[in-house]
């Protein structure tokens, strides 16, 4: 005998949690690192446009804004940092991880009151979204030495347990 499924029980129908505000703030910040590093817009037309693009009005402006210029701000210093663990030149990264690189580099070091699990997470579903293939894996990768580094305390209390 065969089982049909009523549509209200196909798998598809299943929907995903709305997104935070913080989440689809990162979405935009490495939209505009990505017209930043790839188009040259500066940060003034960023986030001028930023405002137009759909479902930004649900997005935490604030955070938008101080990590958009943060990163920007503070991109040599976040390149360096980056660089000490990956395996070509920073240049030779495609431009989604590398936004996505300075970004959670960014949020790693400048928001300590966000635990670092949550940055990595959320710099792999960022590349899963915008980035190659298995792009996850190697952002997951740098991010993880790099909190090793600048967040060791809170790295160290995750192993243990604590």
């Amino acid at each position: 005998m065969t089982t049909f499924l009523s549509d209200s029980e196909h798998p598809h129908d299943v929907q995903a949690p709305p997104k935070s505000a913080r989440r689809r703030a990162r979405e935009f910040v490495v939209q505009g690192l990505y017209q930043w590093r790839v188009g040259g817009a500066d940060e003034a037309a960023i986030e001028a446009y930023a405002p137009e693009m759909e479902g930004f009005a649900k997005a935490d402006r604030e955070f938008f804004v101080g990590t958009l210029r943060g990163v920007i701000g503070q991109r040599e210093k976040l390149i360096e940092q980056i660089s000490a663990h990956i395996d070509r030149p920073f240049t030779e990264l495609s431009p989604v991880e590398a936004c996505i690189l300075m970004m959670g580099s960014f949020e790693l070091i400048n928001y300590v009151e966000t635990p670092y699990r949550v940055i990595i997470n959320e710099a792999i579903e960022l590349t899963k979204s915008f980035g190659g293939i298995d792009g996850h894996k190697y952002v997951n990768g740098v991010l993880d030495k790099l909190a090793g580094g600048v967040r060791a305390d809170e790295v160290a209390a995750r192993k243990q347990g604590k």
